[in-house]
């Protein structure tokens, strides 16, 4: 799953009860991030072990839900405290690569 299509990849910061569906992650990310479920945006979601992860997005006629359980090892924690994430760190955090460091080559001009 890569986020092609996502407007904006935001990290919810506290464990989550894996046991939520739809409606309970929504009324989460309505609470963190108000009027931004129905806008493509993906919504992590960490259990408190770091071993399960949930992705809730709007898929333009309804919700989606994509679930990984890690069999061996955790999710990092490097991006806690962070409430929103690059492209380049969800890929990250889904394939399990620890950071020593981020930053970027160059940037151009806007």
């Amino acid at each position: 799953m890569r986020p092609f299509g996502a407007t904006r990849i935001f990290l919810y910061d506290q464990p989550v009860d894996m046991r939520k569906s739809f409606e309970g992650l929504g009324l989460l990310v309505d609470g963190s991030h108000p009027s931004t479920l129905l806008t493509g945006s993906f919504f992590l979601f960490i259990n408190k072990c770091r071993t399960l992860i949930k992705i809730l997005y709007w898929d333009g006629d309804g919700f989606a839900i994509w679930y990984k359980r890690l069999e061996i090892g955790t999710f990092s924690s490097c991006f806690s405290g962070q409430t929103e994430l690059t492209r380049q760190q969800f890929t990250l955090l889904l394939e399990g690569v620890t950071p020593k460091r981020l930053s970027r080559r160059f940037s151009l001009p806007k």
